[in-house]
């Protein structure tokens, strides 16, 4: 049976280079994006992709997309994600609702929306955070807090769906070489350098071996750091 995985955040980085590798092998991969155009955009970067149109950073559209899900999906891989920083004293409410909508509020709303699907196939949730998840660091306090709420979001629901046979990953990468840490760098007012980080296939690996782990055991956690 090929098997068929969700995957958000798949116009660059991580998500992007997770789902080439999955459709490389001969898995069904479905994407979202976050208009029409863009998914325009996915189609031709990613043959053979099925892509749902949802902007995440809205609640109501990332609903809607439950009925057009695969009534079977051995993974769901939230990838997708959005950084803006700067100090608490200066953060606009649109920086904290934009982060926490699309980091937070969107893989639970998707999550619960395939839920059928992964009990199904006794699937995998692969969560995306990153370092700022497990601590938060001078202007950093938005997306910290998005991500610190999506480990809680993973916590509780492999509690809660064990029995059910889903099994829920999170992965926090340090820094990673992608068009986000590159923004992350302009803000911070610093020199990029990718050489620097870890090669987004080194997260792509992990994330892999975590969704072909066989069903015998189960990876909570996975912390990568870049090497000194």
């Amino acid at each position: 049976m090929t098997r068929t995985h969700l995957v958000t955040g798949a116009g660059s980085g991580i998500g992007a280079l997770l789902a080439e590798r999955l459709l490389e092998r001969g898995d069904a991969v479905v994407l979202t994006a976050r208009s029409e155009a863009r998914a325009h955009d996915l189609r031709a970067d990613l043959p053979g992709a099925e892509v749902l149109v949802a902007d995440l950073a809205d609640p109501a559209a990332v609903e809607a997309l439950g009925p057009r899900l695969p009534d079977r999906l051995d993974s769901v891989v939230h990838a997708a994600g959005v950084v803006d920083l700067g100090p608490v004293a200066e953060l606009s409410a649109a920086a904290w609702q934009e982060q926490l909508a699309v980091n937070l509020v969107a893989p639970a709303l998707l999550t619960r929306a395939a839920l059928p699907a992964l009990r199904s196939a006794r699937g995998t949730v692969v969560l995306v955070n990153s370092g700022a998840g497990l601590s938060a660091h001078p202007t950093w306090s938005a997306y910290a807090a998005s991500k610190h709420g999506l480990k809680a979001l993973a916590d509780a629901l492999r509690g809660e769906e064990q029995d059910a046979g889903v099994r829920v990953t999170t992965v926090y990468p340090g820094r990673t070489a992608t068009p986000m840490q590159e923004k992350v760098h302009r803000q911070e007012g610093k020199e990029y350098d990718a050489a620097a980080w870890i090669d987004p296939a080194t997260v792509v690996a992990t994330i892999l071996h975590v969704v072909d782990l066989p069903g015998d055991a189960t990876i909570p956690d996975v912390t990568l750091r870049p090497t000194p």
